[in-house]
């Protein structure tokens, strides 16, 4: 196949991808010639991908359940006797503090993964969380509980952006939503809660140093050709495989971007859902008039439910190739739970209402949050895009701990019926953001479409001008190529 039909297809794929004996031949863009043209078969595809989801996937997704376990563990904690103990005046604060470090360090963070690597950054920011949260089983004062759960959120920061990024680096941007859907969905006394949780990361940050995966063509795990067939599905996604250095013009590209704050307030608005259900869960299901270690049992078949829902999710939406469409659905599912919620009169009704809570606040946050990593072009803008989401997003998650609390304010808040109805004017903003998003996305998706149909009716130069670019102006266009399409 020559470059020049290449560049007028977009991309090198050929069809049909069902046959094992099906030749999939991805060749070589005109504007790098140091890439060789490659063929291989859809059965080395599949075990390509089936190998990169055992050695990427599993210890990202452990990471993250450890990191979700011990900044949600202080509900448990609570209901084993944590405020009375240490005599906590503020329980709302103590939970808000977190997200403060969070917020702070998001872009920092990212910014540090890029300029060292992986497989160095996040096992590092695991240990030290870890060695944080077995601290907070030793702390027993008020303040040094606030400083910890403020240090903790500044640390675990990093993880979640990071995975992200890295998955977008093994995986073509149709296909990452699955793995985020995975890495979200996967989550004695108050003190031993800490330290058991805590003491379990730290063990499992020392063997992260040697798990965590570092970019394809500079990793170990992968044979030449398993790394020429990673990188040959980046490019006919239109995505880069190889590492990019950090440029700091990247940065600026991600604050310049409008759409990035989209992403950010989509998640503003479904994070304050998102943490408010796995902080309050076990206080909620407590208040129904369950013993602590009922209600902290009563937790699991919710997370189970919901883990169904989204892996579920997921895959219809890959199958149709549409994110937000389903993403509004899920907000419309979490609107009904918290609807029951706040009319079910009965125990069994409110405890129904938090599967159907659980099931859509999380398989909405589950595609929501792969959007950056689908839809951002250049590896600097997108790592930093990544964190911008989780930061600004996590904003809504201050307000929501803040505003769950008993009174409320002059209001008694029972059944935190109040909360419960701010969550619903939340939600309602992340619909907003993912509407504006469907809305302008597609707009903008049919705008270049006409451009380069316009280009090809000037002839075969002008279209073949329109999308041969350097792989500098490649990394510096991104996600503003002609050649770029946007996932809605």
């Amino acid at each position: 196949m020559s470059s020049k039909d290449s560049a007028l297809n977009s991309n090198a794929y050929l069809e049909a991808k069902g046959d094992s004996d099906t030749t999939i031949a991805t060749a070589s863009s005109s504007t790098d010639e140091k890439t060789p043209a490659i063929e291989y078969t859809a059965e080395e595809e599949r075990r390509v991908v089936r190998k990169i989801d055992l050695k990427v996937v599993p210890i990202l997704t452990v990471l993250y359940l450890l990191s979700f376990l011990d900044r949600s563990n202080i509900g448990n904690a609570r209901i084993e006797g944590l405020v009375a103990d240490i005599g906590i005046k503020d329980y709302s604060f103590l939970l808000s503090i977190f997200f403060v470090g969070y917020v702070l360090f998001e872009v920092p963070s990212n910014i540090i993964l890029k300029r060292t690597s992986p497989p160095f950054w996040l096992p590092t920011i695991s240990l030290i969380w870890g060695v944080l949260t077995v601290v907070m089983g030793l702390v027993h004062d008020e303040w040094g509980i606030y400083i910890t759960r403020f240090l903790l959120g500044a640390v675990e920061a990093g993880l979640f952006p990071g995975s992200v990024f890295v998955f977008s680096m093994f995986y073509p941007r149709k296909e990452r939503h699955y793995r985020v859907s995975m890495l979200l969905s996967g989550a004695a006394g108050w003190a031993w809660i800490f330290i058991m949780e805590g003491l379990l990361t730290v063990v499992v940050s020392v063997v992260a140093y040697w798990l965590v995966p570092t970019y394809p063509q500079e990793s170990t795990l992968f044979t030449p050709r398993e790394k020429a067939i990673i990188k040959a599905r980046m490019q006919e996604d239109h995505d880069d495989a190889d590492e990019e250095e950090f440029h700091w013009d990247g940065v600026w590209q991600a604050f310049r971007d409008p759409f990035v704050y989209l992403y950010a307030m989509l998640f503003h608005g479904f994070a304050f859902a998102l943490y408010t259900v796995s902080l309050f869960m076990p206080s909620i299901i407590s208040d129904l008039g369950y013993a602590s270690w009922q209600a902290q049992l009563m937790t699991v078949p919710p997370y189970a439910f919901a883990f169904l829902v989204t892996m579920t999710t997921a895959h219809v939406s890959f199958l149709v190739d549409r994110r937000l469409p389903f993403i509004i659905g899920a907000a419309g599912v979490a609107l009904v739970g918290y609807i029951v919620q706040l009319t079910a009169t009965t125990a069994a009704g409110k405890y129904a209402a938090v599967f159907i809570t659980a099931a859509g606040v999380y398989a909405g946050n589950a595609l929501l949050l792969s959007l950056p990593s689908e839809n951002v072009g250049g590896q600097t803008k997108r790592a930093t895009a990544l964190a911008m989401q989780i930061a600004i997003g996590d904003v809504g998650a201050i307000a929501g701990t803040l505003l769950y609390r008993q009174p409320l304010g002059g209001l008694a808040n029972s059944a935190y019926k109040v909360s419960h109805g701010l969550t619903v004017l939340w939600l309602a903003v992340g619909v907003t953001a993912a509407s504006l998003l469907w809305v302008l996305l597609a707009k903008e998706n049919r705008r270049r479409d006409e451009a380069l149909k316009a280009a090809e009716a000037e002839g075969e130069a002008a279209a073949l001008k329109a999308l041969a670019l350097t792989p500098e102006e490649r990394r510096k266009l991104g996600d503003r190529r002609l050649d770029w399409r946007y996932h809605i």
